[in-house]
């Protein structure tokens, strides 16, 4: 516990593991801590998707009509509880502050930055951590069965290839010619060619922490940090529930529970809260889709993995104490169900509910301020990012150039 490290980093989820084995393998001695177990959490239940098409942020002014549904519907696309509306109403606000158009343009150019250089990134990490059979770049569908619904996507296909985001209109015989398990009431959609998913998250995070582990990295799992400070000679001290730590530097990458963190380091209130999401595991059906097909209608996505196919999606406003609804993953059967030419077999279903870190401005952030490092906040799409996030962490780390301009991603946008 005396040892002095060149860097702990904070979080086991994809974005800290991540983070964590890229400086390793580059020579710097890591402790990586993580207050539950390594892959645990919204990087163990997400929707294994990598979604660098999803460009534009968590929230547009068509939510505003939403609202008041969403207050009482409790199995819907978008819930928000009622008891935590009180605390939740200060990130809301500033939420739909950036609704407006400047900021939303300002966003969206931000998460284009951010997700077109995610694919690359992830190509040359499973590269280098011989991830190929779990990490598939094989493309992913948004798909429509309302007419209203293919037109917007036909339009929304047009702007997105536009500014470089790939991806091609499907007419209803040729989405079924692609996924023949589809029923015939899908009218069509949009195959985004470069997008990928991973077929299995949890021999994801075990191959990744085994290679971590051999380069020489160490390990601390059920450990939570409890306090940070910092010397007079830069030296950073953690508190633990396993001790004292010190490190050079520190990388906070804690997801949903960055924001305590953050406020033991600096003075900025970083508006971060959770979104509560959910899935359905169903253990029978690995090979109904070959890719991960989402549903603009209905609004959640289905991703093939080696485990079974997984439903995943939703948004739920309810904080980081109150008991899961799992009805809401449970309703994803009814939702999936008229999408597909056969029912889907539920049998040794497992619910799945978890965490995502989602900052008002729906941007992650990624920045350096003295000795420590923040890599959080990444909403919906923590894995898609996992890698090039671990990228800028350490040119950071290494005071070199950034592979992107990383200035809409600072801390200090909150000051």
């Amino acid at each position: 516990m005396d040892k002095k490290r060149s860097a702990i980093v904070i979080g086991g989820g994809i974005i800290g593991l991540s983070i964590a084995l890229t400086l390793q393998a580059d020579g710097t001695d890591v402790l990586l801590v993580e207050k539950e177990q390594v892959g645990a959490g919204a990087s163990m239940g997400n929707a294994g998707h990598i979604a660098t098409e999803q460009v534009f942020p968590v929230a547009d002014p068509s939510i505003l009509k939403s609202i008041p549904a969403m207050l009482f519907d409790p199995l819907g696309a978008l819930r928000l509880d009622w008891r935590y509306l009180l605390p939740l109403t200060p990130w809301l606000l500033r939420l739909l502050g950036n609704m407006r158009h400047k900021p939303f343009q300002r966003i969206h150019h931000a998460l284009s930055t951010i997700n077109g250089a995610s694919l690359a990134a992830w190509q040359a990490f499973s590269d280098d951590w011989q991830l190929a059979d779990l990490v598939k770049i094989q493309g992913s569908l948004l798909v429509a069965e309302r007419e209203a619904s293919y037109e917007k996507l036909q339009k929304q296909g047009e702007y997105l290839n536009s500014i470089g985001v790939k991806n091609q209109l499907l007419t209803q015989a040729q989405l079924l010619a692609r996924e023949p398990a589809l029923a015939g009431n899908q009218l069509g959609g949009l195959y985004y060619p470069d997008t990928g998913h991973v077929v299995d998250l949890n021999a994801l995070h075990t191959q990744l922490t085994n290679h971590f582990l051999r380069l020489g990295g160490e390990l601390l799992s059920q450990c939570e940090v409890t306090g940070i400070h910092t010397t007079s000679g830069n030296t950073v001290r953690l508190t633990t529930s396993q001790g004292q730590l010190a490190a050079q530097r520190v990388v906070i990458s804690g997801g949903a529970f960055s924001k305590s963190l953050v406020k033991m380091v600096c003075r900025i209130r970083v508006p971060l809260e959770t979104e509560r999401g959910y899935h359905l595991m169903l253990p029978k059906e690995a090979s109904r889709l070959s890719v991960p097909v989402s549903s603009i209608d209905r609004r959640f996505i289905m991703t093939p993995m080696k485990g079974g196919l997984r439903l995943a999606g939703t948004v739920e406003y309810a904080g980081l104490k109150r008991p899961a609804n799992m009805q809401r993953a449970r309703h994803f059967i009814p939702l999936a169900d008229p999408m597909l030419n056969t029912p889907l077999n539920s049998e040794q279903a497992t619910e799945w509910m978890g965490f995502r870190p989602t900052l008002s401005d729906s941007l992650p952030v990624i920045d350096k301020k003295g000795p420590y490092i923040f890599a959080f906040g990444h909403q919906h799409l923590g894995l898609t990012q996992a890698a090039i996030t671990a990228k800028i962490v350490h040119s950071l780390f290494k005071e070199q150039p950034t592979p992107i301009d990383c200035s809409p991603y600072s801390i200090e946008r909150f000051i």
